[in-house]
């Protein structure tokens, strides 16, 4: 991503996410939005609306930032760093099958997350939806009654 791929739409925000194949896709980020303009005012990119918005850092002690983009193993390593740090357990479940299945858990439709994870055919978002393989107590406790 780049600096300027955060963009103002009206009263919210706009992402725009590259995906494979060099589409492009766009989502709302209202509440992201927030932490990015942080993360951006406090890097000191804010005037390089062509640069990468999460670059790697330079140096052993990673105070400065490099003009090289983040690669996706750089992020995943630093999600899991943080997730470790608070006891949240990254290693359990992937970001996007976690992201599917809290959306559709919490009331959300295939048909939105199919659009938000970019998908072309539900088929697709179906198989990251792991909602299937939690058991509540209330299907236990049919198994006693």
């Amino acid at each position: 991503m780049r600096v300027e791929d955060l963009q103002a739409n009206g009263t919210g925000w706009l992402i725009r996410l590259h995906e494979k194949g060099g589409k492009q896709h766009m989502m709302p980020c209202h509440v992201l939005a927030e932490a990015l303009h942080a993360y951006i005012a406090a890097a000191g990119i804010a005037d390089y609306k062509k640069g990468w918005m999460f670059r790697t850092s330079r140096g052993h002690g990673g105070t400065a930032l490099a003009d090289q983009p983040m690669t996706q193993v750089d992020a995943w390593r630093m999600v899991r760093k943080r997730a470790r740090r608070r006891h949240h357990g990254a290693d359990r479940q992937p970001l996007v099958p976690g992201g599917i299945t809290a959306y559709l858990a919490n009331g959300g439709t295939l048909e939105h997350a199919q659009s938000m994870a970019a998908h072309e055919i539900p088929r697709t978002t179906k198989l990251y939806d792991r909602t299937k393989k939690r058991l509540t107590q209330d299907e236990i406790e049919r198994i006693v009654m």
